[in-house]
């Protein structure tokens, strides 16, 4: 049998309860695999139990004088003076000098800066928090607007389910896409988001509340390459066009028109982002007709053309690639 991947998952006071979703995807590989691919340590400074944000306690042991294949540093809801204590400093550094590979849930991003490690490096947390982040760290390039970053050897993801994005692009850096995706479906996750996606969602965004309008949304997500006037999604809400376009405006805020040029805005940025098919075909796909009508539409929403997400993505894609066959090479010998 393999020996498995040992990871150390750091925690520290006031840590975020759904940290631990990290873990399940780890135990859900290992579960589908039908032996221990990752075993997995909760470590402290000290050991012990440590208090989480809901007031209970994990056992924990002390990450002293021990090694690890991957480190994860837990997140707190609000990033805390003193979370990082000068034993946690000094150990990150030393792993970070073996080449460890090192991740960052949600504000454990202020962890590994305070330890210097994303110095230089790209990195991302919370939205909510990333200028703090930029502004305390200067030295750090924050991606504010992406769920979760890969610069050399060191990651770092958003808050909350983004940390499941991340943890299921670790294993398939560690096992592969196909078994990143099986973990992904046992764990009923829609899909494993890339990294470059935006950590803002535009049907949230959109916030409808009554089941007809959701309907409506629902209908033009999943038909963004096909002709969608008022009166299609009025049909697919059961109202009449007036109807819908007066309780669509009330609910969200805005046109139909302005929301479905958002949806296909975010659906095409994604599939820049995969990069596997032309500017072309994402433009035909996603209902733009031409790819000049898709650029103006990304130039309202983000200010800048379709070929800069795909670039983002092209940063990120080959670290990963070469990565992946670096250790199935290894394995194999």
């Amino acid at each position: 049998m393999k020996r498995a991947h040992k990871i150390g998952f750091i925690l520290f006071p006031r840590i975020s309860t759904m940290s631990f979703a990290l873990c399940t995807v780890f135990e859900m590989a290992n579960w589908k695999l039908g032996y221990p691919a990752y075993e997995l340590t909760l470590v402290s400074e000290r050991g012990g139990p440590v208090r989480t944000s809901l007031g209970n306690e994990i056992q924990t042991v002390s990450f002293k004088r021990r090694t690890f294949d991957t480190i994860i540093v837990a997140g707190e809801h609000v990033p805390e003076p003193g979370s990082a204590t000068s034993g946690l400093v000094s150990y990150l550094r030393s792993v970070a000098q073996c080449g460890t590979r090192i991740a960052s849930f949600c504000t454990g991003a202020f962890v590994l800066a305070q330890a210097g490690l994303l110095d230089g490096r790209r990195a991302t947390t919370h939205w909510i928090l990333a200028k703090q982040l930029q502004r305390l760290y200067p030295k750090i390039r924050v991606d504010m607007d992406r769920i979760f970053t890969v610069d050399g050897p060191i990651w770092s993801s958003a808050g909350l389910s983004a940390g499941i994005d991340l943890a299921l692009a670790l294993v398939e850096e560690n096992l592969g896409r196909e078994m990143a995706h099986e973990t992904a479906k046992l764990m009923v996750v829609y899909h494993r988001r890339a990294g470059g996606q935006s950590q803002h969602s535009t049907l949230l965004g959109l916030d409808a509340t009554s089941d007809r309008v959701q309907t409506a949304l629902a209908y033009a997500k999943g038909n963004l390459g096909k002709r969608l006037a008022v009166d299609d999604l009025a049909a697919a809400a059961f109202l009449s066009p007036r109807q819908f376009s007066r309780v669509f405006r009330e609910e969200t805020g805005q046109t139909p028109a302005k929301a479905i040029e958002r949806l296909r805005v975010e659906s095409a940025r994604l599939m820049m982002e995969a990069g596997r098919f032309s500017a072309e075909e994402i433009a035909r796909m996603n209902g733009f007709g031409n790819r000049d009508r898709m650029r103006r539409s990304f130039l309202r929403a983000f200010g800048q053309p379709p070929q800069v997400a795909r670039r983002t993505a092209n940063l990120l894609i080959p670290q990963i690639v070469s990565r992946t066959i670096r250790r199935q090479a290894t394995r194999e010998n």
